[in-house]
C-alpha cells in the first residue's frame, strides 16, 4: 500500500502543477478576495498549457449573460494540432457556481474593482484559474509599499548584526 500525503483533515492533497502566474497583478492591484474556478478548454489548448508559454498580463474576467469569461488570456497555438488548432486569444468560459458568480460579479460592479487572473495551474489533472477581486493601486500606494518593505529589510539587517 502506497503512503499518502495528508493534511490536517486526513484527506490526500491534490498534486498542483503551476502553469503561469501573473506577478504584475500583485504589484498593480490590491487583492481583496480570491476564488479558484475551472476553465473550459479545447484539446489543443490543454496540450499548449502543459507546454507553458501562457500570458496573463492583459487578461481579466468579465460577467456576460449570467456567465463568467476569461478575456485576453494568451494561450499559444499547439504546433502539432495543425488545422484543429485554437484561436490564441479567444474568450474562455470560467466554471463557477451561480452563487459565486453572483457574489463576485456583484462586487466587481463596484467602483474601481476588477477581476484579475492570478494563476493558471493543473490540480489533479484539471485546468484551474485563481481569480482575484482586485482594486487598482495608486502611485502613492506603491511608493508606500516599497518604503515599508525597505524599512522591514533594515530592521532585519539590524537584528542580524546583533
Amino acid at each position: 500500500m502506497a503512503k499518502e500525503k495528508s493534511g490536517q483533515s486526513g484527506r490526500t492533497q491534490p498534486d498542483i502543477k503551476l502553469v503561469a502566474e501573473n506577478r504584475k497583478a500583485r504589484s498593480k492591484f490590491e487583492v481583496l478576495d480570491t476564488l479558484e474556478c475551472g476553465l473550459v478548454l479545447q484539446g489543443s489548448e490543454v496540450k499548449s498549457l502543459r507546454q507553458g508559454g501562457v500570458s496573463l498580463d492583459e487578461a481579466y474576467a468579465r460577467y456576460r449573460d449570467g456567465e463568467m469569461w476569461l478575456v485576453g488570456c494568451y494561450i499559444p497555438e499547439y504546433p502539432q494540432a495543425n488545422q484543429f488548432n485554437h484561436d490564441p486569444t479567444r474568450p474562455r468560459k470560467l466554471l463557477m457556481h451561480k452563487r459565486e458568480i453572483r457574489r463576485f460579479a456583484g462586487r466587481a460592479q463596484e467602483k474601481g474593482l476588477t477581476l484579475v487572473p492570478l494563476k493558471i495551474y493543473f490540480r489533479s489533472g484539471k485546468a484551474k484559474v485563481l481569480i482575484g477581486l482586485c482594486r487598482g493601486l495608486k502611485l502613492h500606494d506603491k511608493r508606500e509599499k516599497i518604503r515599508e518593505r525597505e524599512a522591514q529589510r533594515a530592521i532585519q539587517r539590524a537584528l542580524r548584526r546583533r
